[in-house]
This record gives C-alpha cells, structure tokens and sequence, in this order.
C-alpha cells in the first residue's frame, strides 16, 4: 500500500508517517518511509532550494516540487510499490494542490496536471490531512521557519483550505483527521480507518 500524510508544518504529519512505518514494520510488512521533498540525492538538493533559497514564483516553485517528486517516484515509490512493498510518504502530490494550487492561486486542476504526468498518474490509496489551525501550526513550528513556514497566518488559512477542497474532490482517497488530539490517540485511529480501506 502506498500512505501519505499531510497537513499544515507542525500538525504532526511527520509523527504520524513514523508511527504507521513502525506499526507496519512490526507487522512483519516491508515498509519504505520517504518524505517530500527530498528522498533522493536530487529530491534533496531541491529540497534546500525551495525551503533554504532565494524567493522565486510560484510555478518555478511548483515544478521544482513536480521535479523532486518525479525522481521519488522514478526511484524510490515506483520501484517499491512494483516489489510488493508498503510506501509511508511525508508529503506527496496533495501538497502541492494544496500550497501551489489553492494558497499561491496557481489552480488545483492545473498543478494536478503538471503532477499527474510528473508522476505517470500515481496516486496514494490513502491520504490522511492532520488539520490544526494556523496558530498551533505557527506555536509548534517554532523559531527557525523555513521559506515557506515564513508566510503569514492568512496564507497558513488558504493552505488549510486548500487541504479541504482537496478532501472535497477525492473523498475516498483523502481523510481528514484532527492534528489536535495526543499522538497516540491519533496513530489508533488512522490505523483503524486504514483497516477499513485495506
């Protein structure tokens, strides 16, 4: 199975992707756990680009996701999905939908195209979105932003949307569940709703 988990930065979508890889893991499952962007020596490097550099547009930012997201899959996801393993992935392509599509006003419908080819159409079977409100997101981001974090509160807002009309438009793919509640708590009933998927 292919799993994603995304969320605004600090709505502990990076906990939660550990907790499943561990919890498949110890299930006697192979598990490849890879986070966007980055994942590869590529993904990387693109990674520093966009979240360390210079300011750039929004569609240079939205190929540049589409770029790093291209290698992951051509390197990492594709090949382990086709071996008959499991994929836990910290951010995927709803990211982008989300960032590029609704917050910098790119369109959801255009940046799902650019990513679809980048990706030969590969889509998660489940996407669970950690929804926390802007202000815990900035309270647990804390004092080293990235490039990205360093936007404002409304942006956080849009980004947050972003994630609901994604929910919107694949129901059955992408899951809302409250970021807000203890860790534990929440790893107890992703797995359960993913039980219900698998």
């Amino acid at each position: 199975m292919f799993v994603t988990f995304e969320g605004l930065d600090g709505s502990g979508k990076t906990t939660q992707a550990q907790l499943l890889a561990e919890a498949l893991r110890a299930e006697g499952r192979t598990v490849v756990a890879t986070r966007e962007p980055g994942g590869t020596p590529l993904g990387e490097e693109v990674r520093r680009l966009l979240l360390e550099g210079m300011e750039m547009s929004p569609w240079a930012e939205a190929a540049l996701f589409a770029a790093a997201r291209a290698e992951l899959v051509e390197r990492v996801i594709g090949p382990t999905l086709d071996a008959g393993h499991d994929v836990v992935s910290d951010r995927y392509v709803d990211s982008s939908l989300a960032y590029q599509g609704h917050a910098r006003e790119l369109g959801v419908d255009d940046v799902y195209e650019l990513n679809r080819v980048a990706t030969h159409g590969l889509l998660p079977d489940v996407t669970f979105v950690l929804e926390v409100d802007p202000d815990t997101s900035v309270a647990r981001v804390g004092q080293s932003p990235d490039r990205i974090e360093r936007e404002g509160r409304e942006f956080r807002q849009r980004v947050l949307d972003g994630y609901r009309i994604v929910a919107g438009k694949y129901p059955n793919r992408v899951l809302l569940v409250d970021g807000t509640r203890p860790p534990a708590e929440l790893h107890e009933e992703i797995r359960g709703r993913l039980r219900e998927h698998f």
